[in-house]
């Protein structure tokens, strides 16, 4: 038999799953439903390491009192004399003890095993309320390889349309198949994920009672230099202008609210996209009810900036594993297009967007309390070591080049990015000879929104004309017509 290697600290947490925390609990007579607040679980974690003969929270030493080993075909357990014979007599208890070695130096540890995630099947019902400008269609692309792979209905845009009535207020009838249930009740679908202008007496016609909400934001600096770029040439307030800069030093002369939808896209767009006034005054009352129902409404806000976290956190709501929501950058522009701002614009563009800049301020804080409560500092850098390198391993096998590339360079029509105003969105060539079922993984993480919402479309509806994509036929790579 080879020598026993020690098990590190780090691989030992891996090995405690919900039949252990069941057992634990069992053991010290406490049902899980008795589980309470933190000072409770502290309490607990005190008595697993009273059990052990370990102090909690002492140093190396008593750590060092338990360790588990394992062998080629068996595990060796290991005791330091100190803890008394007779609490070693049974299995269980050794159990315990083992784990306790672990984990009563790390008290934040043993709450996350306490208070793990929620078990369960998978959710399946969501609505995702996609923002413009905020890394959504990456988000878009995680949910409709989620759908695709569990052969869930999705919510897509009726006939020839590529959003859900956008601009406008979302109605039930702007889904295709929505009229198709039973009288006077429209058919409901698992996934809602396209553009839309949140209505909820509309959305709740389609989605089920038991549906997820969740959305995304972006910091509104950001968010309003990419809206410029992008959509340079259709907004009317940009139109002309050479810069944000330009129009963020005399907003109110180029911006004319009486063309209301039209220039939606040029001040305070997120919170246009969640069905509320764009150009109403940043009254504290006003701010406060309007983000209170977004609170009630939406279980989960994610932030760009802090994409993989929010994304830790979402996998964890949705009881979803590691692969499902691994993703590559999609609708991305190269930093070319990326304007550097002067560095006035970027206190002028809180002010003039001063709706989403409350709107994002809140919801960040709300983002980092959830993760702080739900996984602490250790856990959350674990999660979000393991969703990068599961990135990177798949970004090896599929893609010919680790960066994105200019729509020039992409050899396959079908995976070219829809290309709008000044921006320059970027895509991926895969890799040449992959079996067949590695092509379809690396073809659904990588294909554009635009074309996957055709694909899904002709899957879900085979007796409707296809979608057809203006951008795709008799163009080229460089084309910029509007679908």
């Amino acid at each position: 038999m080879t020598e026993a290697q020690p098990l590190s600290y780090q691989e030992g947490r891996g090995v405690l799953d919900s039949d252990i925390r069941a057992g634990l609990l069992a053991l010290l007579g406490t049902p899980p439903e008795a589980m309470g607040p933190p000072p409770r679980q502290t309490w607990l974690m005190w008595r697993l390491c009273q059990l052990a003969g370990v102090s909690p929270g002492r140093p190396e030493e008593e750590r060092a009192a338990l360790s588990l080993s394992w062998g080629s075909s068996v595990q060796v357990f290991h005791r330091v004399p100190e803890a008394e014979e007779g609490s070693f007599w049974a299995l269980p208890v050794l159990v315990v003890v083992l784990l306790v070695g672990f984990l009563c130096t790390d008290t934040g540890l043993l709450t996350l095993l306490l208070s793990g995630p929620a078990e369960g099947p998978p959710v399946t019902n969501i609505m995702f309320l996609k923002t413009h400008k905020t890394a959504s269609s990456t988000v878009l692309n995680i949910l409709y390889r989620f759908a695709e792979g569990h052969n869930l209905t999705t919510a897509l845009p009726a006939g020839s349309r590529f959003h859900l009535g956008y601009p406008w207020l979302f109605l039930a009838r702007y889904v295709e198949g929505a009229q198709q249930g039973s009288p006077g009740a429209p058919r409901h679908f698992n996934i809602m994920c396209n553009h839309l202008r949140f209505n909820l007496p509309e959305v709740q016609k389609v989605m089920p009672n038991n549906t997820f909400y969740f959305s995304i934001l972006r910091n509104p600096v950001a968010q309003l230099e990419s809206s410029f770029v992008y959509y340079k040439d259709s907004v009317p307030a940009f139109r002309g202008l050479r810069s944000l800069d330009e129009f963020l030093a005399e907003p109110q002369r180029h911006y004319d609210a009486s063309l209301g939808l039209r220039n939606a896209y040029a001040r305070n767009h997120m919170w246009f996209d969640l069905g509320f006034d764009n150009n109403a005054a940043a009254e504290e009352g006003y701010v406060r009810a309007r983000l209170a129902e977004v609170e009630r409404r939406f279980q989960l806000v994610l932030i760009a900036e802090h994409f993989d976290e929010s994304l830790v956190l979402l996998r964890r709501r949705l009881r979803w594993r590691v692969d499902d929501v691994v993703y590559f950058r999609l609708n991305a522009r190269s930093q070319r297009t990326v304007a550097r701002l002067a560095p006035e614009s970027p206190e002028r563009a809180k002010r003039w967007c001063a709706l989403d800049w409350r709107l994002y301020q809140h919801f960040n804080r709300t983002l980092w309390a959830r993760l702080r409560a739900e996984l602490g500092p250790r856990r959350l850098r674990a999660e979000v070591a393991q969703l990068r390198a599961r990135q990177r391993e798949l970004a090896g096998l599929c893609l010919q080049d680790p960066a994105p590339e200019n729509s020039t360079r992409i050899t396959d029509p079908e995976l070219r990015p829809y290309q709008s105003g000044a921006a320059d969105i970027l895509g991926y060539n895969l890799r040449q000879g992959l079996d067949n079922a590695t092509l379809r993984l690396c073809q659904r993480m990588v294909t554009p929104e635009i074309q996957y919402m055709a694909r899904l479309y002709s899957l879900q509806f085979p007796e409707k004309p296809p979608k057809n994509i203006p951008f795709l036929e008799n163009k080229g790579p460089g084309a910029r017509e509007r679908p």
